[in-house]
């Protein structure tokens, strides 16, 4: 492997949160004679994990399918909190030796790719203390990019007029402070999303009160925070047999709960009000709190663990207020119905934006990529974007699911790129599919957070190998089963390229897809 100090590498990994720090190891498993480095803009393992500091971060999947395929989670909490989600990240990188390969301090700035070389050249700027804003040039033969699709550093501005006016403390909480006391504080928190639904019940125990503001309802499902059965059977049974087990009744779950809301949305409906109702009684206005408009799953569904934001409502430490905001006042909020809401901590928890690919700027032999306009291959690749693969999870079930699967198809990629001697892949629409119907990369959701920027990412077809699925059992077939030359992936050796013409270089070997000699 090869140290970082290299500035050529034959694969570079963007991203040490839970997708990059997994890639590397699948890569050393199996592709032990690649050399790779990690960049990362932070200075620490983790991604979102490091991230978010706010109270009570944690996942909203089971840590048996939102950890990896290659490493048992050993905890008791199946819904784990970000501090030990990111100790399992960490301690995954230290036992395989990835965190050596790590450069941190290192933000993607633009990568362009040769076709003449078969290479990616990336200008990463430091960021790190004493050498911020200087720009190095990395080199590749391939590209993962495990960055996530949020913007970090920026967050989702919902426009509330007034925010300027507000005398106490206004936060979001992707910029949580550190050691914040809110002991005794009367706390607003706006929002409706999984992060409100997070914090609210956190800052209830000590907060005088807090008030969740949201302008319309979400799907609420409890559960517990521990998976019995999954304990036991790490009880009785060999560790890493007792973890598959856990992964596959989790799996299997989740998704016969999916199909349920597409196939009988009304009776799923039902059944999450119920036992809304069993949780706060029957005097409680679950119809103008919790009941959305929409159907389960057009929207991302909410977890509470051990039915704590349920618990802190009936406790009394809790308010649920369901309208619009007029605007922010000195002292809190006025609502459009003329409800004014006091407040000394105000929490925007009005979501994240999107960003593709970390904000960086591609180019393929000059030209730079209009990803809008390219079709997602397997939802992994784009159209005519050579040795690039993107890791993006599932939204309908956990993340690292769709991430190992990403590294094990890239590890496929590779091997069988080296076993026919050639230095690319790209994704090529065939003639018949050049006009076939776009679709959005993620259809079926309506989430304003996908919504407001889905018009800026690539696009799917309605046919194979152009899906994005979203389905965790078609991924399994794709990435382990199906041939890898299927006449849309096209392998070859460099080629020249020309006045926009590709040459083929002497002796070349395509694959899929002849090249032109003009």
């Amino acid at each position: 492997m090869s140290s970082n100090n290299h500035s050529s590498f034959d694969v570079v990994i963007v991203g040490a949160g839970l997708s990059g720090i997994g890639m590397a190891v699948h890569l050393q498993q199996s592709c032990p004679g690649k050399t790779y480095t990690i960049l990362e803009s932070r200075k620490s393992i983790g991604g979102t994990w490091d991230l978010f500091r706010y109270p009570g971060v944690r996942s909203d999947s089971d840590m048996h399918t939102l950890g990896y395929d290659f490493k048992p989670w050993r905890e008791a909490k199946a819904i784990a909190d970000g501090p030990s989600i990111r100790k399992y990240v960490r301690e995954t990188a230290s036992e395989h030796g990835i965190d050596k390969h790590i450069q941190f301090g290192r933000k993607l700035i633009s990568a362009e790719w040769s076709t003449e070389h078969s290479r990616w050249t990336l200008h990463v700027e430091r960021i790190d203390s004493g050498k911020t804003g200087k720009v190095e040039e990395i080199s590749c033969n391939f590209l993962q990019m495990c960055s996530g699709y949020y913007n970090y550093d920026e967050a989702f501005d919902p426009q509330i007029p007034g925010t300027a006016e507000f005398m106490g403390q206004l936060l979001r909480p992707q910029f949580w402070p550190e050691n914040l006391d809110y002991s005794g504080k009367r706390v607003v928190v706006i929002g409706s999303g999984a992060t409100a639904m997070t914090v609210v019940p956190s800052m209830s125990d000590k907060a005088a009160k807090v008030t969740m503001v949201q302008r319309s309802p979400t799907y609420v499902a409890s559960r517990p925070d521990e998976d019995k059965i999954a304990n036991t059977l790490r009880k009785i049974l060999p560790e890493k047999l007792a973890y598959r087990l856990t992964r596959f009744k989790n799996t299997q779950l989740q998704k016969y709960m999916y199909d349920k809301t597409r196939t009988a949305p009304d009776r799923v409906k039902s059944m999450l009000l119920k036992e809304v109702r069993r949780h706060m009684g029957p005097d409680y206005d679950i119809g103008k709190h919790f009941t959305p408009t929409y159907n389960p799953w057009d929207q991302r569904l909410c977890l509470v663990p051990n039915a704590d934001l349920f618990t802190s409502i009936k406790n009394g430490k809790t308010e649920m207020v369901t309208g619009n905001i007029d605007k922010i006042t000195a002292t809190g909020l006025q609502m459009q119905d003329g409800t004014e809401i006091t407040a000394d901590i105000l929490v925007l928890a009005t979501g994240l934006n999107l960003l593709l690919l970390g904000g960086a700027r591609f180019a393929v032999d000059g030209e730079q990529v209009d990803f809008p306009n390219t079709v997602s291959y397997k939802g992994m690749m784009y159209s005519d974007v050579p040795n690039m693969v993107q890791t993006f999870g599932y939204i309908n079930a956990s993340w690292t699911l769709r991430a190992d699967l990403t590294a094990e198809y890239v590890c496929r990629v590779l091997n069988h790129m080296d076993r026919l001697g050639v230095a690319q892949c790209t994704p090529r629409l065939r003639p018949n599919e050049v006009n076939a119907p776009r679709r959005p990369w993620i259809e079926d959701f309506s989430a304003g957070y996908m919504q407001r920027l889905m018009h800026l990412f690539p696009k799917q077809l309605a046919t194979d190998p152009w899906r994005n699925t979203q389905d965790f059992s078609l991924d399994k077939k794709m990435v382990r089963k199906a041939p890898l030359e299927d006449g849309a992936l096209v392998f070859g050796r460099p080629a020249v390229v020309k006045k926009g013409l590709k040459i083929g270089t002497k002796g070349a070997t395509v694959r899929g897809r002849a090249v032109s000699a003009g």
